[in-house]
C-alpha cells in the first residue's frame, strides 16, 4: 500500500493556540492513504504539510542552514565563500544543468513538484474525506492556490514549466511531459487563482486560522505572476534564439496589454480595501515600517506569510557577533546608497544634503530600520541597547576584520531583542505583503505610459516610511517624470522597500539588468578609527552572470526522463 509523509499535529495544532498560527508545532509519522483520507483530522494534517514549504525560497537557512538567493545579489554579501553553497554558486555562476540536481539549489526543481504533487493527491481524495461539504470547498480552493504558488516558483526560474494538470503519477509511471508555454503557464495559473479565490472568505472568523490562505492572497499572487510575465525577461524579451523555444520562455513579441493586465490585477486588490499599509510615523518618523514585521495577529499589512511560534530567527542570522548571531548575510554599500535622505531625494542630488564625512544622519527612516550601521545602538543580551562599532581596529567582535562589508542586517530584527538575549518576539514571514502590491501597480501602470498615476502610489509607501512631505507633497520626487526615470525609481523604490524579502534575485533577472548588478564586486564601507574617514572599496568576491543565468538550467537528469521537454537557451 502507498505510503505518504503528513504532519501529526492533530487538530490542536492545525487550529493551533490562540494568535499562534495554524503551522505551529509539528511532528511527523508515516500512514497511508486510506487512513489518511479516510479521517477528517487527517486530512487537514495533510493539507497543513503542504503549507509548512511555503516559505522555502524566503527562509533564511534555505541552503546549508544559513543561505539564500539575497547573498548571490548586489544586497548582501555571504560570510561564507565554499564552492559547494548555494549562494556562492549562484554568485560564483557555477550553476549547471549537470550539477543541478547535486547541489543545494536543487529546490528551485524538486520542491515545488513535490507540492504540486501532494495538492494533486490531496484534491483526487478530497470527495470521499468525511470534511463537510463546506471545509471541503475551501480546503479546495487554499489546495489550488498552494499549487499555483509553487508553480510560481518555477515559473520565474525557469519560464514555461511542464503542467501536470490533476493527476497523480505513481512511482512506476512514465511521465513524458513537454514544457507548456509561457502564455498557457500564464493562463492557467490566473485562471486557478480567479477559481480559488470564489471558494476563500475574505478573513476568518477565527484569530485561530490566521495565517489561512484568503480571497486576497489570491488576488495577491496573481499580481505577483503577471507583474513578472510583463517584464523585460517574459515579455519579448526572450533570451532564446531558437524559434522553437521563445514561446516557452516568454512572449516571443512585446506588448503593453501585459503591463495593463498586471496594472488592473494589482488595482483590483488595492480597491478591495482589504489591506492597507501600516502606518504609524508618531511613536518615530518610519516606526510603522519597522514595526509591521514584529506582528502576528492582528496585521492588515500581510496578505500572506508562513507564521511560527515566538522566535529569534531573524536576530540569530543577521545579527554581528557581539550579539550572539551569526551575521550570514551582511548589507553592501550598494544598498546602503540605495536608500535616499529623509527628504526623499537620492544621496547623489546636490540639494539632498546629503554629507559623505557623516553618511548616515538624515536618511529616510528605513535605512536606520534596514542596517545596523557604526555606532548605531542596539540590544546586547540582557542588559539593554550598546553601539555596534564597524570601524578598524575596533576591537569588538564587530571590528571590521570580523564584518565582510562595515553593515549588519536589522531589517525585520526587533531592536529589543538580540540573538544572545533571553526574549523571543512575535513575527511572520512576509511572503507578501500590501506594500508589494503597491509597488505593483506603480510599476506596471508606469509602463503603460500613465506616469501620473505612478505617483500616489509611491507617495504613499514614502509617506508611511515617514519621508518628509516637503513643499509639493511628493516626497522628494521628481515631478513630471518620464516613463525611464519613473521606471528607475520604482526599482529602488522596490529595492529598498522589499530588502531581504526575497525580491531581489527575481526582480534584477525579470528587468534584466543582472548582466550589471552581478558582474562585479560589491561594494564595502572601510571605516579608519582615527577621524572616522568612510572609504567605499570593493568587497572580497567577485559575482558573475552570464547571459544564459536570467533563466535556471533545467536539471539534465530531468531531460533525460522526459525527451519530450527542452533545455532552456544556452544551456
Amino acid at each position: 500500500m502507498k505510503k505518504i509523509l503528513l504532519v501529526a499535529c492533530f487538530l490542536s495544532a492545525v487550529v493551533s493556540c490562540k494568535k499562534s498560527g495554524f503551522l505551529d508545532n509539528k511532528s511527523t509519522t508515516v500512514l497511508d492513504e486510506a487512513l489518511t483520507f479516510s479521517d477528517s483530522a487527517r486530512t487537514m494534517m495533510f493539507l497543513t504539510r503542504i503549507y509548512a514549504d511555503v516559505g522555502y525560497s524566503f527562509s533564511k537557512g534555505r541552503w546549508s542552514s544559513h543561505g539564500n538567493s539575497e547573498q548571490a545579489t548586489d544586497d548582501a554579501e555571504y560570510s561564507f565563500s565554499g564552492t559547494g553553497q548555494g549562494a556562492v554558486i549562484l554568485y560564483n555562476g557555477t550553476v549547471s544543468p549537470t550539477n543541478f540536481l547535486n547541489t543545494p539549489l536543487s529546490d528551485f526543481w524538486n520542491l515545488p513538484y513535490v507540492n504540486i504533487r501532494r495538492v494533486n493527491l490531496l484534491l483526487s481524495k478530497l470527495p470521499v474525506t468525511p470534511l463537510p461539504a463546506s471545509i471541503k470547498e475551501r480546503v479546495k480552493g487554499e489546495a489550488r492556490f498552494l499549487r499555483a504558488w509553487y508553480y510560481s516558483q518555477l515559473l520565474i526560474s525557469f519560464g514555461g514549466i511542464p503542467l501536470v494538470d490533476d493527476n497523480v503519477y505513481g512511482i512506476d509511471d512514465i511521465i513524458d511531459l513537454p514544457r507548456a508555454s509561457f502564455a498557457d503557464c500564464v493562463t492557467y495559473l490566473t485562471k486557478e487563482l480567479n477559481e480559488a479565490a470564489v471558494l476563500l472568505p475574505q478573513v476568518y472568523p477565527a484569530d485561530i486560522d490566521y495565517g489561512r490562505i484568503t480571497k486576497g492572497a489570491c488576488m495577491a499572487l496573481k499580481s505577483r505572476i503577471l507583474l513578472y510575465a510583463a517584464s523585460p525577461l517574459f515579455n519579448g524579451g526572450s533570451v532564446a534564439t531558437e524559434a522553437s523555444l521563445a514561446n516557452i520562455v516568454g512572449y516571443p513579441v512585446y506588448d503593453v496589454k501585459y503591463w495593463q493586465a498586471s496594472a488592473a490585477a494589482a488595482l483590483e486588490l488595492i480597491n478591495s480595501s482589504y489591506y492597507s499599509l501600516n502606518v504609524d510615523n508618531t511613536t518615530l518618523a518610519g516606526f510603522g515600517f519597522y514595526n509591521v514585521f514584529l506582528q502576528r495577529y492582528p496585521n492588515a499589512e500581510y496578505i500572506f506569510g508562513l507564521y511560527r511560534p515566538a522566535n529569534r530567527d531573524f536576530e540569530g542570522f543577521y545579527n554581528p557577533g557581539s550579539r550572539g548571531g551569526a551575521k550570514y548575510s551582511m548589507p553592501t554599500q550598494n544598498l546602503v546608497e540605495a536608500f535616499p535622505m529623509k527628504n526623499g531625494r537620492a544621496i547623489t542630488d546636490p540639494t539632498s544634503g546629503y554629507n559623505p564625512v557623516n553618511p548616515y544622519v538624515n536618511r529616510d527612516p528605513r535605512f536606520r530600520y534596514s542596517i545596523i550601521f557604526h555606532n548605531s545602538r542596539y540590544q546586547n543580551g540582557n542588559t539593554g541597547q550598546a553601539a555596534v562599532l564597524t570601524n578598524d581596529s575596533s576591537g569588538t567582535a564587530d571590528a571590521f576584520g570580523d564584518n565582510t562589508t562595515g553593515y549588519f542586517s536589522r531589517k525585520m530584527c526587533d531592536s529589543t531583542i538580540a540573538a544572545n538575549s533571553s526574549a523571543n518576539t512575535n513575527r511572520a514571514w512576509p511572503l507578501i505583503r500590501y506594500a508589494e502590491i503597491v509597488l505593483n501597480y506603480a510599476e506596471a501602470i508606469n509602463e503603460t505610459g500613465q506616469t501620473q498615476l505612478a505617483y500616489p502610489k509611491l507617495t504613499e509607501l514614502r509617506s508611511r516610511a515617514g519621508i518628509d512631505a516637503g513643499t509639493d507633497n511628493l516626497y522628494g520626487l521628481k515631478p513630471n517624470m518620464s516613463i525611464g526615470e519613473m521606471r528607475s525609481v520604482i526599482q529602488n523604490e522596490r529595492r529598498i522597500e522589499l530588502a531581504f524579502e526575497d525580491h531581489r534575485w527575481h526582480d534584477i533577472r525579470r528587468w534584466k539588468i543582472a548582466m550589471v548588478t552581478n558582474n562585479a564586486f560589491n561594494n564595502r564601507i572601510k571605516i579608519s578609527k582615527s577621524g572616522l574617514v568612510y572609504t567605499v572599496v570593493p568587497s572580497i568576491r567577485r559575482h558573475n552572470f552570464r547571459p544564459e543565468m536570467y533563466l535556471l538550467p533545467i536539471p539534465d537528469p530531468e531531460l533525460r526522463k522526459m525527451p519530450s521537454m527542452v533545455q532552456n537557451p544556452g544551456w
